[in-house]
């Protein structure tokens, strides 16, 4: 929920699309709250440097739901990308079967689904990695392997959002090689494969290239650090050799 102000949103991405030019090789998103996204649009426009992505949407095309935005809303502003079941939203109380309905309808309309999914701490036993299997599962269920390409999984340990804690790059490591496990079990490996897997929490310009070569994700769900641009900037370029 940031910016506070359209022409702040404006100022943001110009700033961030005018640092982009110079890197290649990076796919960008930039997903801003929804009352900004005409006003992005028309950064975007003028250059195409980034991609549009939005936070949220709701399963149906249209109907009776006051305060929804739909697919086709999102579309007509070029979007993209939408981010689902980011860890603030299931705080909030959605399911893992709306997050499922939500994929479905992103995928089915030509868009990518950003997956977000994260345990609330760690335990010695290991756990955490069951409720890690099971939020996929819940997601992809219905989604064929022949649509993988327009999936992402974004996982965000919900203990290192907005902490200042970044998990250490083995974890993340440990947690790729899982979300494929999971993935290859599914789909088969190599349909798997299709799947990029990003991490997000806590990150950092001063992180990202560490966390990108060591835990060998393949980029990134910047949060904070991208209300900054000369961070978001040191971001992209740590991931400058995909």
């Amino acid at each position: 929920m940031n910016p506070l102000s359209v022409s702040l949103s404006i100022k943001l991405a110009t700033r961030i699309q005018k640092n982009l030019k110079n890197i290649e090789g990076v796919t960008v998103v930039i997903s801003p709250p929804f009352i900004y996204l005409e006003s992005v649009h028309r950064v975007q426009n003028s250059k195409k440097i980034f991609s549009l992505g939005a936070q949220n949407v709701h399963h149906e095309k249209l109907g009776a739901h006051t305060g929804e935005v739909s697919i086709p809303m999102l579309v007509d502003l070029k979007v993209s990308h939408i981010i689902l079941g980011h860890s603030e939203r299931r705080e909030e109380g959605e399911t893992d079967e709306k997050i499922n309905q939500k994929l479905s309808a992103t995928i089915k309309a030509g868009l990518v689904g950003i997956v977000c999914v994260g345990e609330k701490k760690r335990d010695h036993a290991a756990h955490y990695l069951n409720h890690i299997e099971a939020q996929i599962r819940a997601a992809c269920a219905g989604v064929s392997k022949t649509k993988l390409g327009q999936l992402v999984i974004a996982y965000e340990p919900i203990w290192a959002i907005g902490t200042g804690v970044v998990a250490t790059p083995e974890d993340v490591h440990e947690m790729k090689l899982f979300i494929e496990k999971v993935l290859s079990d599914i789909y088969g490996r190599n349909a798997a494969q299709k799947v990029y897997i990003l991490y997000g929490g806590s990150v950092s310009g001063k992180s990202a290239q560490e966390l990108f070569t060591k835990g060998m994700v393949d980029g990134f769900l910047v949060g904070g650090a991208s209300l900054r641009p000369e961070e978001f900037i040191q971001i992209a370029k740590s991931v400058q050799h995909i």
